[in-house]
């Protein structure tokens, strides 16, 4: 932008420079010559009456000191073809002359000028005054110097005027920039300078209330997933109660368990609501991916006895260490196993395979021998073709993203779905 200001501003200043300074130059010279001829024309014309007047020793007297006191050669010829004064041939323009016509003319190395006169004896005399092509131009690249320096003064003061008025630009403009970026990873606190020149401040003025905005709808959803979080736990409380009451002890461990998971996710949901916002990678942990997978395809195993499933676990020895934390990986987990189960008929087998990535993290994947997937649409946000709340695929999508990766579905070997999950490592970046 900078650049293109000071392009900009130095082609219009120079077309205005060019059409102010050539014809300037160009009348300049036309000046100096119109002076030069004009004193060459009154020293011939102070000629005029001496010819006529004087005799001929003074005529040649006061045409010598008239030629060696000006830089023009003057010259007189008499009606006897007698030349006082420089020695010149007799051209054209001076017979024309002879015949009583006065007149001036452009010759090779200067102007000439003549002038009809007669002399004591009435003849036709003739007066020459020659100016070169020097004196016709005198003074003049001096002043071409000058307007050429002039021109280049103001062109550099443009110049330095539009850089200076860019730098400001640019500045504004790098510095909505950076708080546009710092606003994207997460520094709600990032405001930019309102005071910016014209409409540059008034977009910062407008950056400024949509961070304002950010932080306000931000802080409302706390507030929500709280007061929702905390709503939920005076039922799960009652569960609690009534499990314990329960006479069968494996009932009762088994709906507590239930209720204990269900109070760690809504924990985790206040948590994340009050970390979510607080500047880059806030609240991002790390975790051991192969203790926590190995860990809930533990729990999700008893199901799958008892649906009848051939489960195939291909986990690599830990440690496994990715960008996300233990809860949210567990979160992922379920989620994906989950849609196994809701999807597709008993008796259907799955596998689940974590391995190492080469280049840190890990990859995670869930393949089934179900019907599959018909399009990718279920990894939309709330879109389900099976009546659920469409939220599976997304947690899982999220949480890949989360941790630096990105989640990728094809079809399994079986004809199935098969979703995989790449997990970066802990200095991944999000």
């Amino acid at each position: 932008m900078r650049r293109r200001i000071l392009v900009l501003v130095g082609a219009t200043t120079s077309l205005v420079l060019i059409a102010f300074l050539v014809p300037l130059a160009l009348l300049l010279r036309t000046v100096a010559a119109d002076r030069a001829v004009q004193a060459a024309t009154v020293e011939a014309q102070s000629l005029s009456s001496l010819v006529g007047t004087t005799d001929r020793a003074t005529l040649a007297l006061a045409v010598q000191q008239l030629d060696l006191s000006s830089p023009d050669a003057v010259s007189v010829f008499l009606a006897d073809a007698t030349v006082l004064g420089s020695a010149a041939d007799r051209t054209p323009l001076v017979e024309l002359g002879a015949l009583g016509t006065s007149s001036s003319a452009e010759v090779d190395g200067g102007r000439e000028i003549v002038f009809a006169v007669r002399d004591q004896t009435g003849g036709a005399g003739v007066i020459r005054s020659f100016v070169p092509d020097a004196e016709l131009g005198r003074g003049v690249p001096g002043a071409w110097l000058m307007l050429g320096a002039l021109g280049v003064g103001l062109l550099g003061l443009s110049l330095a005027v539009a850089d200076s008025l860019a730098r400001s630009l640019v500045r504004s403009t790098t510095d909505l920039a950076a708080v546009s970026h710092r606003l994207a990873i997460g520094e709600l606190d990032a405001r930019a300078d309102s005071s910016a020149p014209s409409e540059l401040g008034v977009v910062a003025e407008s950056l400024n209330g949509l961070a304002a905005r950010i932080t306000e709808l931000l802080r409302e959803e706390r507030e929500t997933v709280a007061d929702l979080a905390h709503r939920v736990r005076t039922p799960l409380t009652a569960l609690r109660l009534d499990a314990e009451a329960l006479s069968a002890q494996g009932d009762a461990a088994r709906i507590g368990a239930g209720v204990d998971a269900v109070q760690r996710a809504v924990t985790q949901a206040i948590e994340q609501a009050r970390r979510r916002g607080t500047g880059p990678g806030a609240g991002r942990t790390g975790s051991d991916a192969a203790a926590v997978v190995r860990e809930r395809v533990a729990f999700w195993d008893v199901l799958a006895e008892d649906t009848d499933r051939e489960t195939v676990v291909d986990i690599a020895p830990g440690p496994l260490p990715v960008g996300l934390g233990a809860a949210d990986l567990a979160a992922c987990v379920d989620a994906l196993l989950g849609n196994v189960f809701a999807h597709t008929p008993d008796g259907t087998s799955f596998a689940v395979r974590l391995a190492p990535r080469p280049d840190g993290g890990a990859r995670l994947v869930v393949a089934d021998s179900g019907p599959g997937l018909s399009d990718g649409a279920a990894v939309r946000r709330g879109a389900s073709g099976a009546g659920s709340t469409g939220l599976g695929l997304d947690i899982a999508r999220r949480s890949a993203e989360q941790a630096g990766g990105r989640l990728e579905l094809g079809r399994s070997a079986d004809g199935g779905l098969e979703v995989v999950v790449d997990l970066g490592g802990p200095d991944t970046p999000a």
